[in-house]
């Protein structure tokens, strides 16, 4: 957060000098800049960033593709860091912490929203890490591109002991969003599971559908991930490229989550499931089709889910610990990031990215 400036830039007034990398316009190259943070306020925390992941979304945000970014923009919403600092009045953090920062720095507190711990669909809007503004509405928001971030203590997350804190990171964006509609739509252990997409949100999807107890079916266009789905822990794997499996598996499955952000048939989808079945989207896909005929034909539900609230991400770390859940990664150096990008696209990772801050410190 704060004030981000050129290198050669003069800073505007006192500030923590943090070197970062930033978007100066849409789809330019991720370079070199410094930004200030603050010393942290009374109810604030000072985190020295060790770990940030990449989210697709982060591509889509530097490109403005969803339209209105902010630039310059530092992106980076999947942050693992340590307490350096914290402020006078912060009762739950100490020094030395191991701390999470989410897709969200700040909400209103006062909506209904908020009031029930889901913070993420404040009636106002959510703070987002990146790419938006504090809530005076006028200083812009930097995200984990950086060496480190200043948070109010009460959207920050406690690491648990026993998950790699790299492979931690795409947890605060990835597991959470897939984490959050197993648990509001109530997958249950035994449930006949699909997984649409086995990427960065769909191995997170395998890996919980399987803490949870479900049979995980994963539904890929891509036959040569068959061996990774079943290391990840799903029970079975359909190529979906064919499109006879889809008649072969119709009315197959209690729960769908579909994964995918390219323009796809939701209708083939929602025919896999039985009656009363629910098909959750976590993707943005370009809008797809939609027909009211496989809903009401066997009283299925099409529903959409957006990450979580503070309470319940650190619920999921904590659920991610006990069952030895974390992300597959992949991880780089800062100076790296332009070419991490094209490979995303090319969908060359598996199955997350992650920049190991350290190398911007050196």
């Amino acid at each position: 957060m704060d004030t981000l400036v050129a290198e050669s830039a003069k800073p505007a007034r006192q500030g923590l000098k943090t070197p970062a990398y930033a978007a100066a316009s849409a789809k330019a190259p991720i370079a070199p800049f410094t930004i200030e943070r603050r010393e942290p306020r009374p109810h604030e925390v000072l985190i020295d960033i060790l770990y940030c992941g990449v989210c697709h979304s982060d591509i889509h945000q530097v490109n403005d593709d969803w339209g209105g970014s902010i630039f310059p923009m530092v992106p980076g919403h999947e942050i693992v860091g340590k307490v350096a600092k914290v402020g006078d009045q912060v009762k739950r953090w100490a020094q030395g912490d191991i701390v999470g920062v989410g897709c969200f720095v700040d909400s209103d507190r006062t909506c209904e929203a908020c009031l029930a711990g889901e913070e993420q669909y404040c009636e106002s809007g959510m703070t987002p890490t990146y790419n938006g503004y504090e809530r005076d509405g006028k200083t812009p928001t930097y995200g984990g591109y950086s060496t480190r971030i200043t948070v109010d203590e009460n959207y920050l997350l406690r690491i648990p002991e026993g998950i790699p804190l790299e492979r931690a990171a795409p947890l605060l964006c990835a597991g959470i969003t897939t984490y959050s509609p197993f648990k509001h739509f109530g997958l249950k252990p035994g449930d006949k599971l699909g997984v649409v997409g086995l990427g960065g949100l769909g191995h997170m999807a395998v890996k919980l559908g399987h803490a949870f107890g479900a049979h995980v079916t994963v539904l890929s266009h891509s036959p040569g991930k068959r061996d990774d789905a079943r290391k990840l822990g799903a029970d079975d794997f359909l190529v979906t490229r064919d499109a006879k499996v889809f008649d072969a598996n119709a009315n197959r499955f209690d729960f769908i989550i579909d994964t995918v952000s390219a323009a796809h048939d939701y209708n083939a989808y929602l025919k896999l499931l039985r009656r009363d079945g629910i098909m959750v989207v976590v993707g943005l896909p370009d809008p797809s089709p939609l027909s009211a005929a496989p809903l009401i034909t066997k009283r299925r539900r099409l529903a959409g889910s957006m990450i979580g609230g503070i309470a319940e991400t650190q619920e999921m770390l904590d659920f991610c610990a006990k069952h030895g859940v974390a992300a597959d990664v992949d991880v780089i150096p800062i100076q790296d990031i332009n070419e991490a990008y094209k490979r995303m696209l090319k969908n060359d990772v598996r199955y997350r990215l992650v920049i190991d801050l350290a190398s911007l410190k050196a």
